[in-house]
């Protein structure tokens, strides 16, 4: 039998760019069409012809949230047609439970990003086939926080007064997005290879030029078939380049820890507490490489400087356009500082900053679907639904958490909301920033669930805490609420989007 995979492989004996365009546009075509034969117990929302859900597949582009809206209100399963495929969205406990209770070669959340990201040929093959990053995140990071935050302050604090560069009682407006890529991308670094290449200024553009490379490398690489997915990324792609260019960075670094390591062993004096160390130390075999290393650093600052990023910047895009919460939190961070300094352990008492990046990030996170997963075979939820493997299946989650039924006046932005759901409730950890649920799912829920967020809350909740403590901010003058980006189901913060600076005047 001729597969879809056989016929775009025919097409493409030739290299040539446009043909290979073609043979994947004809090839994704079978695809869709055998696949809507397989998904039609399911409805649509949109059209369901072959050549309607290209169209489909194109408002999606644009109107991705609008169009999940409408499958929302049905209270049911429902299949959206994406520009190469078909993809089911659910939404409601029992189907965010049982996505979360699903074993990986049911419904794979590894095999969706790669998908997705192309991280194979991104980020590099041992990058999603030997994960050993992740547990050191979840384990060795979060455990450390407490003894890195003085490192993550100290950071966060340079990095805003170089890059705001103040003078006297001045306003200033700066590009927000800018302004705040640097700062998490300093911070961030701090912990993950440490002092002086966390402040380098050609390491900080790297690792923030590496993020759009990957972004726009999986656009380039999802336009032709897949076996020719290895010579796109090598020669269509500027990864190659952004590694070579960051182990020239690392090179001296690794080499020098290395040799410590093979003189003391694992525990030798001085021995650096970050990232890199603890990837150093779990590495075997060719893990051990350079190289190897380099890819697992860079793929932390994506998701770091990825995430973080947008989150962060439409958090103080929303302060500067309502400034009348300035006040209320700055007197939290002042009284909890003057009794207990700054520490991981005051952080967890400013419930106002906690809140309110929460709110924001409810409001506008950084995608409208959660818990995506490819279905690795036929997977059957327990009312009867039935995901055909190779089907992408994920949660309305923005749509969740614009659901009045959830959150009363769900589409105010209310940004002490969540700690007056916990001063109500008595409940101390479930509506923190980092708590998941399936009401609340930028970062995932259950097993899969970011691993990194308690590192990103300690390091955003400081960032704002310090701002409101030593400045002044606001929209330029005349200026309207920046308003997110969408592109598809991705939600970005505007990046011309400007915030007006000043010192703090008491």
């Amino acid at each position: 039998m001729v597969t879809p995979q056989h016929f775009s492989v025919m097409l493409n004996i030739s290299l040539n760019p446009s043909e290979a365009v073609l043979g994947k546009i004809i090839a994704c075509l079978i695809l869709k069409i055998t696949s809507l034969y397989q998904l039609d117990a399911i409805p649509t929302v949109g059209s369901s012809t072959w050549l309607g859900s290209w169209w489909a597949g194109i408002n999606f582009i644009t109107h991705a949230t609008e169009v999940i809206q409408v499958g929302y209100a049905k209270a049911a399963p429902f299949k959206v047609a994406t520009l190469y495929r078909w993809m089911v969205i659910v939404s409601g406990p029992l189907y965010s439970e049982e996505i979360r209770k699903s074993r990986d070669d049911e419904l794979s959340f590894l095999e969706a990003t790669n998908d997705s990201m192309k991280v194979e040929y991104t980020l590099g093959h041992n990058i999603h086939h030997n994960p050993y990053h992740i547990p050191i995140i979840r384990s060795q990071l979060t455990r450390n926080l407490g003894v890195l935050y003085p490192d993550i302050r100290d950071e966060l604090v340079t990095a805003f007064e170089e890059t705001l560069d103040l003078k006297g009682n001045e306003w200033k407006s700066v590009l927000a997005f800018n302004t705040i890529q640097q700062v998490v991308c300093r911070t961030s670094n701090r912990i993950f290879v440490g002092l002086p290449l966390c402040r380098n200024s050609d390491w900080v553009d790297l690792s923030i030029k590496f993020t759009l490379d990957v972004v726009k490398g999986a656009f380039v690489i999802g336009l032709f078939p897949k076996f020719m997915a290895p010579l796109v990324a090598r020669f269509m792609t500027s990864i190659p380049g952004s590694t070579r260019r960051a182990m020239k960075h690392l090179r001296p670094i690794v080499e020098e820890r290395q040799k410590s390591l093979d003189e003391y062993g694992d525990a030798w004096a001085g021995k650096p507490k970050d990232i890199l160390s603890w990837l150093m130390d779990e590495a075997e075999g060719s893990e051990r490489t350079l190289k190897s290393l380099t890819q697992r650093v860079l793929t932390l600052n994506f998701v770091a400087i990825h995430a973080s990023v947008y989150s962060f910047t439409q958090a103080l895009c929303n302060l500067a356009a309502n400034p009348q919460y300035i006040q209320p939190l700055r007197e939290e961070v002042e009284s909890i500082v003057k009794t207990e300094g700054w520490s991981r352990g005051s952080l967890a008492k400013m419930r106002k900053i906690d809140s309110f990046l929460k709110e924001s990030q409810r409001m506008e996170g950084i995608d409208c679907l959660g818990m995506t997963r490819k279905a690795m075979k036929d997977f059957m939820f327990s009312d009867g639904t039935v995901i055909p493997k190779g089907t992408i299946v994920a949660i309305a989650s923005r749509s969740t958490q614009f659901d009045d039924k959830i959150y009363e006046n769900a589409d105010m932005f209310d940004p002490f909301r969540f700690a007056n759901m916990r001063d109500e409730d008595g409940e101390g950890v479930k509506h923190q920033f980092v708590s998941t649920g399936p009401e609340y799912l930028p970062f995932g829920h259950g097993k899969h669930a970011c691993p990194g967020r308690f590192f990103a809350a300690n390091e955003l909740k400081s960032m704002l805490a310090h701002i409101v403590m030593w400045y002044d901010i606001k929209l330029e003058d005349g200026a309207s609420s920046p308003q997110c980006m969408r592109i598809g189901t991705a939600i970005a913060a505007d990046p011309n989007a400007k915030v007006v600076f000043r010192k703090r005047v008491y």
